[in-house]
């Protein structure tokens, strides 16, 4: 809960695996304990948001909270337009990036919101607080070359080695499907159906979906699942991918695996599982698919968040029109 692990003196411990600022923070009012506490139960139990969403909400909301304390607003309730820009501005100065404030004045509309609607405070503060523009980049994908060449390795590197079949089936799967890696790490053998080669997933906000994968994908699970029981343990379950003790396999673990894989690829960019995703992303529409398919077999929720790998293969093809077009 909040009040054990945040709440001022806000401390930055770092950033946990998946990049989100962990923050502890001491001595806040009973009143801003309160409302941070109710906050987190509501975003988990009304919301149903994932454990990284909350984390990262919660967090942002720790630091508000600090810079509120120090603007001596004892009381949630007394929040005011000025203060929620001030703690914007106070997060500018310290280099966060565009992205980071975007995710922040959102998180604190939330809160404001919520405090408004269940009558924590007469007035929604956050109402009229303006999103800062974000910027995107196109993120960085692998050539079709390059990807073919990354599961060759792996499979070539695999051997009888149990470790080497899990990661060929999961380096298989993830460019197979663009699935997340946490959706990846939840998956349980009965979830495969190898006869139809469908997965089902379960993504954000714990919705359920079906992502086919092809011939490879599904040799690759089949050797794997061939050798699994040489580190299943008591303890596995039904979960479908083990770490070397016979636990789930921890999503640290796959990207530290990708990580690694992808040092064998010559020329090709540094990713982790995720741009696996975006490079099947890529690659699929690359081949044909339209968008709609796509944004389906992702599980985006919006289709303007699909509409950015129509971008990245805009900027692939200029590119090869630059670097081969004579008169370019």
């Amino acid at each position: 809960m909040i009040g054990r692990t945040l709440g001022p003196a806000a401390r930055r411990l770092g950033a946990d695996p998946q990049g989100i600022e962990t923050t502890e923070v001491t001595d806040l009012s009973p009143a801003w304990q309160d409302a941070l506490e109710a906050y987190e139960r509501h975003l988990r139990a009304e919301r149903g948001l994932s454990e990284h969403t909350v984390r990262a909400y919660t967090g942002d909301l720790a630091q508000l909270a600090a810079h509120a304390e120090a603007l001596a607003i004892r009381d949630p309730a007394g929040l005011h337009l000025r203060a929620l820009r001030s703690f914007l501005a106070s997060q500018q100065v310290r280099g966060r990036s565009r992205s980071t404030l975007s995710r922040r004045a959102a998180a604190v509309r939330r809160f404001t919101a919520w405090m408004a609607r269940t009558g924590r405070c007469d007035d929604d503060a956050g109402a009229l607080l303006v999103n800062p523009r974000r910027h995107r980049e196109l993120p960085a994908v692998l050539r079709q070359d390059e990807a073919r060449a990354l599961l060759d390795a792996a499979a070539a590197g695999a051997g009888d080695d149990a470790v080497g079949a899990r990661d060929v089936a999961v380096l298989e799967l993830l460019y197979a499907t663009g699935i997340r890696v946490g959706e990846l790490c939840g998956l349980d053998i009965d979830d495969v159906d190898q006869s139809r080669r469908v997965v089902r997933v379960i993504g954000k906000g714990d919705k359920e979906r079906s992502v086919p994968f092809g011939v490879p994908a599904g040799r690759a699970l089949d050797r794997w699942l061939a050798v699994r029981g040489t580190l299943a343990v008591d303890g596995s379950g039904p979960a479908l991918f083990l770490g070397r003790r016979g636990a789930r396999v921890d999503p640290r673990t796959v990207r530290r695996m990708v990580h690694t894989r992808l040092e064998d690829v010559e020329g090709a960019p540094d990713l982790g599982p995720h741009g696996l995703r975006h490079t099947a992303a890529t690659h699929l529409l690359e081949g044909g698919a339209d968008l709609r398919s796509v944004q389906e077999l992702l599980g985006h929720a919006s289709l303007a968040t699909t509409q950015l790998y129509t971008h990245v293969s805009s900027e692939r093809l200029r590119q090869a029109y630059t670097q081969a077009h004579p008169r370019a």
